[in-house]
């Protein structure tokens, strides 16, 4: 009997490629959210710092406070443009962490096909090698009857 050969072995491989890239996509996204969420916690302490600069300095000009208050509206359009693209960035994280399971259902399936085709194969053989070791004692013990 022949060694064991797994007809699928091709898709198999690929189910694997397949599922490699999803988890790659997936950690690509879940690094892009946690950018954002860097980013997010930045602009944060920017406007912490700038206010807290502003009210170190004791006395603060018009045009301090002016700036200050530029600034704080920038910071706030930035975190709500961040929060936006996080929102954007969860769905997309939700699909790729979909995508990524259903590769990884397609190529279990095929694993557990090609362990359940294993064992067909094994238990043939043992059948096989088992008759091949009868009949080899039998023939054995015919020559020594003989």
């Amino acid at each position: 009997m022949s060694g064991f050969h797994f007809s699928l072995e091709k898709a198999l491989d690929l189910r694997r490629l397949q599922l490699e890239l999803e988890e790659s996509r997936f950690q690509q996204q879940a690094a892009a959210l946690r950018e954002l969420d860097r980013m997010r916690e930045v602009m944060r302490a920017s406007r912490a710092n700038a206010e807290a600069q502003v009210r170190a300095g004791g006395w603060a000009q018009g045009l301090d406070l002016a700036a200050l208050g530029a600034f704080r509206l920038h910071v706030q359009a930035k975190e709500k443009e961040l929060a936006q693209r996080r929102v954007e960035g969860e769905k997309k994280l939700e699909e790729r962490r979909n995508a990524m399971l259903e590769a990884r259902r397609r190529c279990r399936l095929l694993e557990r096909l090609k362990e359940r085709r294993k064992a067909e194969w094994e238990t043939a053989f043992n059948r096989e090698l088992e008759a091949v070791a009868a009949e080899s004692f039998l023939a054995q013990w015919n020559r020594g009857k003989a």
